[in-house]
């Protein structure tokens, strides 16, 4: 089984307007709102490309209770860990630019946590559990690095999507798979990292240490996949960008998929980028037959 962890969830809130004009009413000409949240996101595209999986994490209030039947609509297994006060509201605005206001999480007790852990505790060798987002202020920017080595004694494997100290933190711990965009490489390894090239000798590094995939993304510019036999690159499809919003958790997930089937490493490369930029092509989440369609233009190659 499939396990997300999201420890920050929201419910976005998608606002279009003609143009934001500070200080005055504005009035939206489109809105809508859907669950939000990195291992949330993972979890519906699973579903998706035809996989179950179950969301673990914290929710809370009438925003939790969203979140929570919408996930049940889709057909999606629900454990959360309900705390005090309401699951945060994050706003989303589109004008003639974006504009994001991110709401402030509940506060998580250590009664919170211990429940969870409890939850992590259960997983067994036969499990993948995805760590993915932000770390809540109320909790330990070490909290990702301590489950890796807590659950990696159960043989479970851990793919983790985070970025900043949890991410340069949680390294040490050799997660079996991270996905880190060109930036968020960059502030890992302490230099500026432009084209996949220039990425090569670090993502070998990161595969030294015990990380079995280091999928590293660069937009439109293609994405690399390193093992500790060999680093692979990917063109990117060709498309206009409709959607900013979950296209890296489409890639983890679309990896997640392929990797099920067990195709060859190429084929969960190809499959992941084409996951990836389907749902960047797209108003929602990528759907199968659209990915299946994209990963003609997936071109791969090996990197030396």
């Amino acid at each position: 089984m499939i396990y997300t962890v999201t420890l920050n969830p929201a419910v976005d809130y998608f606002v279009e307007l003609d143009d934001l004009k500070p200080g005055q009413v504005n009035r939206s000409r489109k809105e809508h709102k859907a669950p939000g949240g990195k291992g949330i996101n993972v979890s519906r595209v699973l579903k998706r490309l035809g996989h179950t999986s179950q969301t673990l994490g914290f929710i809370g209030g009438f925003t939790g209770d969203y979140i929570i039947n919408t996930l049940q609509e889709e057909d999606i297994t629900t454990s959360f860990v309900q705390v005090h006060g309401d699951t945060r509201i994050n706003i989303k605005m589109k004008g003639t630019e974006e504009t994001e206001l991110n709401g402030t999480s509940p506060e998580i007790t250590p009664n919170h946590l211990a429940q969870l852990i409890d939850q992590l505790d259960q997983l067994t060798e036969s499990d993948i559990l995805v760590l993915a987002g932000s770390v809540p202020g109320s909790l330990d920017d070490t909290i990702y690095t301590e489950w890796i080595h807590r659950v990696k004694k159960n043989g479970v494997k851990v793919f983790l999507d985070t970025s900043g100290h949890p991410l340069i933190d949680a390294v040490e711990a050799a997660p079996t798979f991270i996905k880190p965009n060109q930036h968020e490489l960059s502030e890992l390894v302490g230099t500026e990292i432009n084209t996949p090239e220039e990425a090569l000798p670090y993502v070998r590094e990161l595969t030294a240490k015990g990380i079995d995939y280091v999928f590293v993304t660069f937009a439109g510019d293609g994405a690399v996949l390193g093992t500790k036999e060999k680093v692979l690159f990917a063109t990117t499809p060709k498309g206009t960008v409709q959607n900013s919003v979950g296209a890296g958790d489409s890639t983890l997930a679309g990896f997640l998929a392929a990797s099920h089937k067990e195709v060859s490493l190429e084929e969960a490369f190809r499959f992941a980028v084409a996951s990836g930029s389907s749902t960047a092509f797209s108003k929602g989440f990528c759907e199968l037959s659209h990915v299946e369609e994209l990963m003609e233009q997936v071109n791969i190659s090996e990197l030396k």
